[in-house]
């Protein structure tokens, strides 16, 4: 039953959801009216039902004389005659109670409407000025109540509201100082990034005519070195200055390639990588020599091409030759492999040497495992970065038994 009751004044609450007060004060008055209309007519028909019971009676009596009819003729009459009053009394107490009604209705319908209108009006002016309501201009003791609560809920707004201001003066003022402290700090940057390009410019010039001014005297001592070779006998203190002068052969190649690589083009040709290889080895033969290594080479059964520029794969198989060189541990062997996978060439370079902790980490820009070795760190990171420019894939292994450098290059014509 009352989960039917909800229901029904769900429904009800659905349907007159936007009736307004005035059309609820006109509805309620014509309810009353049609219950005092009721009650009236309910009042006319039981006192005409009286009436009638009253004059049946009257009409089944003994046998009346003339007389008895006349006088029963006056009674009738006289019964009319209450009846009609009684008829009017009822509706004219109908009437009466029904205005009293609506009046008292009217009465507390208004009062209701002022306290309703208080509030609307209350809330209209709070949203642009601090006033309270005053409970004493409200007659219901509920929305008095209520006044209460409106107030504190007002006050709670107000002060939030004064809160966020002041959160928003000072986040202003807090915003200007750190733009002020940005541009600060970004008109010190672009200082410093200015005064970086200048010395970067300047370290690049200054590396440009080292590199230029380096190659004549290394062509000189390797040419003096070959002219004495063939007129005298090699001793071993001739080879070493050999193989130091090939090492720095290699350092100027690298900072020449890295000089130079944004300014020329190099362009790619068919390259015979078996004889390409194998003219690498030689050039470092006399440098293994004296770090007590030894190279074996494994070409491949037949000439096989490579499309590749000659600059960029010298850097690549020189870095990777020396590294081996200098890690290799002595006495032992550099094992130079090319062979094809497919339509592939793969070039491998293995040794004994001490175990590479971190193979990702050896191609980056001056990291050595060793610190104690010499070296600037910059060449494997430079093979790295060309590898990526061409696509050449690498593959680093490394244990206790050995340590293999693999690229494997796309064989020309496949």
């Amino acid at each position: 039953m009352k989960n039917f009751i909800n229901q029904v004044n769900s429904y009800f609450l659905r349907k007159v959801n936007y009736m307004t007060i005035k059309q609820a004060n006109i509805i309620t008055t014509l309810i009353i009216f049609l219950f005092t209309i009721i009650f009236a007519y309910l009042l006319i028909k039981e006192n005409y039902s009286d009436y009638e019971r009253a004059l049946y009676e009257e009409q089944h009596s003994e046998i009346i004389s003339l007389s008895i009819q006349q006088q029963h003729d006056e009674k009738q009459k006289k019964l009319k005659t209450l009846l009609v009053k009684n008829t009017l009394a009822i509706a004219t107490l109908s009437f009466i109670l029904f205005a009293i009604m609506l009046g008292l209705y009217k009465i507390f319908n208004t009062l209701i409407q002022r306290d309703m209108q208080a509030f609307l009006d209350f809330f209209k002016a709070s949203a642009y000025n601090n006033q309270v309501m005053n409970p004493n201009d409200i007659f219901f003791k509920e929305f008095k109540i209520m006044v209460g609560y409106a107030n504190n809920m007002v006050e709670t707004i107000n002060e939030q509201k004064t809160t966020l201001k002041e959160l928003n003066l000072g986040l202003e003022e807090r915003v200007k100082k750190k733009t002020a402290a940005l541009e600060l700090m970004n008109k010190n940057l672009q200082e410093e990034k200015k005064f970086s390009e200048e010395i970067l410019k300047s370290q690049k010039e200054f590396l440009r005519y080292t590199v230029h001014e380096t190659n004549t005297p290394l062509s000189v001592i390797l040419t003096s070195i070959e002219l004495f070779v063939m007129k005298n006998q090699k001793d071993r203190q001739l080879s070493k200055i050999e193989a130091a002068v090939k090492n720095i052969f290699n350092i100027y190649d690298d900072l020449s390639y890295l000089v130079k690589k944004d300014q020329v083009e190099y362009p790619k040709v068919a390259v015979d990588i078996g004889a390409f290889v194998n003219s690498r080895i030689d050039f470092f033969e006399e440098v293994a020599q004296l770090s007590k290594i030894q190279f074996n080479f494994t070409p491949h059964s037949k000439n096989v091409y490579v499309y590749f520029n000659e600059t960029k794969l010298q850097r690549v198989i020189d870095n990777t030759i020396t590294n081996a060189i200098k890690y290799t541990l002595p006495n032992e062997m550099v094992r130079i492999i090319i062979k094809q996978e497919g339509a592939f060439i793969d070039i491998s370079v293995a040794s004994k040497s001490k175990t590479i902790k971190d193979t990702e980490k050896i191609f980056d820009a001056y990291y050595r495992e060793e610190e104690r070795r010499e070296g600037f760190g910059i060449g494997l990171r430079l093979v790295k970065t060309i590898c990526d420019e061409e696509g050449i894939l690498i593959t680093t292994e490394s244990n206790s038994e050995q340590t293999s450098f693999t690229y494997r290059f796309k064989m020309m014509g496949k």
